[in-house]
């Protein structure tokens, strides 16, 4: 369970640090369910999840060069104890043959959790600075959100058949 986050007390490096924890936790997840996807002979599903890798990453690299030059070495004073699947999908979400649409549906969700992370932490945020941060990270998945529902509204519908029916879950190798 994550330890509580006193947004009142945050101050904009922290804010930076939780932000780069967040897009870390997300890259790697995407990462985990390209290996399961690939090893459930589910490419398409694997190129998705590593371009979605491949995004986290930049944000992260985006947010980690602007903190450098806001606070420089400053050590970092948050750790990942203090999220859980902020922006990551949920872990029971891979199943095996999972379809195009349903790939898609996982990252929306995704998004989704992050902008509401960001949305319910911004009224106890005390420090302006801070708040801005928030703000645009917030406003950053209404924009990711927009993306994936684009790309959804290009793929046709799935069978009726229900997912849990092919219930082989990716499991960690």
């Amino acid at each position: 369970m994550p330890r509580e986050i006193d947004f009142a007390k945050l101050k904009l490096q922290d804010a930076y640090d939780l932000a780069i924890l967040i897009e870390e936790e997300a890259e790697e997840r995407y990462k985990e369910f390209a290996e399961q996807m690939e090893a459930f002979f589910t490419p398409k599903a694997a190129e998705f999840f590593r371009v979605m890798s491949g995004y986290e990453a930049k944000h992260g690299h985006e947010l980690r060069a602007r903190r450098k030059t806001q606070f420089g070495e400053a050590p970092v004073t948050v750790d990942r104890t203090m999220l859980w699947d902020v922006e990551a999908p949920a872990y029971e979400k891979a199943r095996a043959f999972i379809t195009p649409r349903r790939v898609l549906e996982i990252a929306l969700d995704a998004e989704i959790k992050a902008h509401d992370f960001f949305a319910n932490a911004l009224p106890h945020v005390k420090d302006a600075a801070a708040k801005e941060l928030f703000e645009e990270l917030r406003l950053e998945e209404v924009d990711h959100q927009r993306m994936v529902r684009k790309q959804l509204e290009l793929q046709p519908p799935d069978d009726e058949g229900d997912p849990d029916d092919n219930i082989d879950e990716p499991h960690e190798m």
